[in-house]
């Protein structure tokens, strides 16, 4: 599968409210853009999206003056599948399966094996029959967890392993490059902070565990994170809610939404800059939370990580990660990298790839 070293690639991230998109030739971005997705039909999934953003990327690719006849690979970030190693994955009918199947959970992210693979099904430029490589790394899915970490305390529900593991992995990767140091014997606690939240220790590049976004750790913008078993079950059982009100109240309209009203935290800190305790109390109650699940994380590496590493959207806050520094930095320092590129990421899996450095995994 090796190329030249002018390597084009496309990558794409699927959200929930839209796709970002990003043609790489080799290292460089040469061209990027956040496309809007439609609103949902009356039946609420995200599958119904799928023809939609295919057709806004192939106009964008038009737009850009760009085929598919000129790339080398379509790379995607990959959702809730089986669980998996971490690595970059070919895009196979058993993986399309599994994802629109919402194997481990509906997502956004479970369009991203599709999109990548109908445009890689487009063309095919040399002539083997098969198409340009489709690929996804890292899926939410990844699943590196020690043996302890899959006890939850009840027998009939294992903690499982979804994570933002691809910036979690980039992360990693980019600190070592930076030391100018191997992924064998390092150990960080790296936070994901966006709007989901993933706080896990990382040993020789593998997550050893993480709270799952959706179920526990930190309250986020938009989510509740772990909340009390009893009150909840006492809620759940009231009948005053049914199951999918339960699940927008935890998953979409929980943390700041819930409190404040909004998930954007850039409003909170102007409430605050205003002087409304509120908001004040809130967001600090949000990084206290982290804080402590970045204390609890750090435990797991037992001689203690060499750096906490923060990442996403809400590490641009130097309220929040002031307030999280203040409360983590004894355990040892506090790097952020705010800019941590999720596409970049993409494409840089797609390169090892393509050159030869990394094989992709059959799912």
């Amino acid at each position: 599968m090796g190329t030249e070293r002018g390597e084009r690639i496309l990558v794409m991230n699927p959200g929930s409210t839209s796709t970002k998109v990003a043609v790489f030739h080799g290292d460089e971005m040469v061209s990027h853009a956040t496309l809007p997705v439609p609103n949902r039909g009356p039946g609420g999934g995200a599958w119904e999206e799928l023809p939609d953003r295919l057709l806004t990327i192939r106009e964008w690719l038009d737009g850009e003056g760009l085929s598919v006849r000129s790339l080398h690979a379509v790379v995607a970030r990959g959702g809730l599948l089986r669980p998996v190693e971490g690595g970059t994955y070919e895009v196979t009918e058993a993986m399309l399966v599994d994802s629109r199947g919402n194997f481990q959970g509906s997502h956004a992210s479970n369009l991203g094996c599709a999109l990548a693979r109908a445009i890689a099904d487009e063309e095919d430029p040399r002539g083997t029959g098969g198409g340009i490589p489709a690929l996804v790394v890292d899926p939410v899915s990844t699943d590196e967890f020690c043996p302890l970490a899959r006890y939850s305390g009840l027998r009939e529900i294992p903690r499982r392993s979804l994570s933002h593991a691809l910036s979690i992995h980039a992360l990693v990767r980019e600190a070592c490059r930076r030391d100018q140091r191997a992924l064998e014997g390092s150990a960080f606690v790296v936070g994901h902070l966006g709007g989901g939240i993933s706080v896990c220790p990382v040993r020789d590049g593998r997550i050893l565990d993480a709270n799952n976004a959706n179920s526990g750790g930190p309250f986020s913008p938009s989510r509740s994170g772990g909340l009390p078993i009893q009150e909840l079950l006492d809620l759940a059982c009231s009948g005053d809610y049914s199951r999918a009100q339960l699940r927008s109240m935890t998953l979409r309209e929980g943390g700041l939404v819930s409190y404040l009203g909004t998930d954007d935290a850039r409003e909170v800190e102007a409430r605050i800059a205003d002087g409304d305790e509120v908001a004040r109390e809130v967001y600090q109650a949000m990084a206290y939370q982290i804080a402590k699940e970045i204390g609890a994380m750090a435990t797991v590496l037992e001689g203690g990580p060499e750096a906490i590493l923060l990442t996403g959207g809400l590490a641009t806050s130097e309220l929040l990660v002031g307030w999280i520094r203040e409360r983590v930095s004894f355990l040892a320092p506090v790097e952020v990298f705010p800019a941590m590129e999720e596409l970049r990421a993409l494409a840089q899996a797609g390169l090892r790839v393509l050159r030869g450095e990394e094989r992709a995994r059959p799912y």
